[in-house]
């Protein structure tokens, strides 16, 4: 207790002292520390798998606290030296203990999990229609979501903040609600917003999205934002916090007065794969609740977005995505599994994408970067000849994203152009004419162009896994 004020930074500490063998001291700033209450036996660690197969019974500690663990119990102290009481919490899910099963990788295995996800989703969020058209009260919701009707009323801006693979989720969530729902969304990286947020504006939902629940810079930018519309006495700019995690005991869940639980269960891959797919079907639930709301306000002349007719249409849509999954999971896994070898000696790949499937680019380049270690960039394909261009020839294999829709045509004669430098063109895009453009098919359903991310990011992630384990990377790691 004396040596923490003169420590800076972040930090989870575990001290052992050899004068007291029998004892252990935490502490916590900033990072995620974690006690374990176990069958005669303290545990401790910062992240909830590690106590998975121990024990369900956890203690998180809040920054700036102490806790003596000592075979007899556990002592806990805050930033003062006071000691507190608390109540210790249980875990849901940790029965579920990482196991790889018959997958090489775990990252493979989760790869195959994903249709068992939206099936989760699915039977969570999409309540079956009422028998015989009826509409009961509250029975014809097209989405159920476990959150307050406060989180929805009066939103005329939504604010997202997240880093990596979560920036990319909210990306193609920032396009839904606005196209949906008709709320105009912004997406910060959340590294940035720490250091430059944007002015304050009225009746804005904040939104932090961290699989872990643990991300410090989405935690601490939360928290800023938190602070400083405290500070402003108008009603209207007072904080209101959402949170998207696939860890409902995190800090970000003890941080925010919402949560949205994506449910994905325990992923080991250091590379995210199913909690993504479950973070776009989170933002999926919400674009849709948005737009259910603002259907009435729509066909008053007020908000822009979606009929509710469309909005059933895509729901139905929507139900169907776990058998589509399951079939494209395993056509794919063959197909880039064969396609792999060919990346032998690649240095650098482009992927192209345009509109909603833009952040699917981008996340298959970062899945592409973590695992294989080669350089890869995504690009809106319309900004292609606007400079990268340049990097093409017959070396740098190019990926594009092509489903039917709003930019189908453009995306084809973007893909053409880098065609034309002699690159190597892999296409995501259904089975069609059209498709004959490329060298290599990796064919995905025809849907609603606004459902596609769901489905073409199957072949990202299969890609980048295949090559990676050709290489005979450790892929989890």
């Amino acid at each position: 207790q004396a040596v923490l004020p003169r420590l800076h930074g972040a930090y989870a500490l575990a001290v052992v002292w050899a004068e007291l063998p029998g004892a252990l001291v935490v502490a916590r700033k900033a990072a995620p520390l974690l006690i374990g209450l176990g069958e005669g036996e303290f545990l401790c660690a910062s992240d909830t798998p590690a106590l998975a197969g121990f024990t369900r019974t956890i203690l998180p500690l809040e920054d700036g606290e102490v806790a003596l663990l000592t075979p007899l119990g556990i002592e806990l102290y805050d930033a003062g030296g006071t000691r507190v009481q608390r109540t210790p919490t249980l875990l849901s899910g940790t029965e579920h203990v990482a196991d790889k099963r018959s997958f090489r990788h775990f990252m493979l295995k989760e790869i195959h999990e994903q249709p068992e996800t939206a099936a989760l989703w699915v039977a969570r969020h999409l309540p079956e229609p009422v028998a015989g058209g009826a509409e009961a009260p509250h029975a014809g919701s097209l989405v159920a979501l476990p959150l307050d009707e406060s989180v929805y009323a009066g939103v005329e801006r939504i604010q997202i903040l997240a880093c990596g693979t979560s920036r990319h989720a909210a990306q193609v969530g920032a396009y839904l609600l606005e196209q949906l729902a008709g709320i105009s969304t912004s997406v910060f990286y959340a590294s940035e917003f720490r250091y430059a947020p944007p002015p304050l504006s009225a009746h804005t939902l904040t939104i932090g999205v961290t699989q872990s629940g643990e991300t410090a810079d989405t935690l601490a930018a939360l928290a800023m934002e938190q602070e400083r519309r405290q500070l402003v006495a108008d009603p209207a700019y007072a904080p209101r916090l959402l949170g998207i995690t696939n860890r409902p005991e995190s800090s970000l869940a003890r941080m925010v007065d919402h949560i949205l639980d994506i449910g994905a269960g325990i992923e080991v891959g250091v590379a995210a794969t199913k909690t993504f797919l479950g973070q776009l079907l989170a933002f999926y639930a919400l674009a849709l609740a948005f737009a259910e709301r603002r259907v009435g306000q729509r066909q008053g002349g007020g908000s822009s977005g979606r009929s509710r007719e469309e909005l059933k249409a895509l729901v139905a849509q929507l139900r169907q995505l776990p058998q589509q999954l399951e079939a494209l999971v395993a056509d794919h896994d063959q197909r880039c599994a064969a396609l792999a070898h060919r990346f032998e000696g690649t240095q650098d790949v482009i992927f192209l994408g345009r509109g909603i499937n833009f952040p699917i680019a981008l996340e298959g380049a970062l899945k592409l970067k973590e695992i294989s270690y080669i350089h890869a960039e995504g690009y809106p394909a319309g900004e292609m000849k606007h400079g990268p261009i340049a990097l093409l020839d017959a070396k740098v294999p190019v990926v594009s994203i092509a489903v039917p829709g709003t930019v189908f045509d453009k995306v084809l004669s973007n893909a053409q152009e880098a065609k034309a430098r002699d690159a190597q063109l892999i296409g995501v895009a259904p089975d069609c004419p059209d498709a004959e453009l490329f060298d290599t098919l990796l064919p995905v359903p025809v849907v609603d162009e606004l459902l596609s991310p769901l489905l073409t990011v199957i072949p990202m992630q299969l890609l980048s896994y295949h090559i990676a384990a050709h290489r005979g990377l450790d892929v989890d790691q």
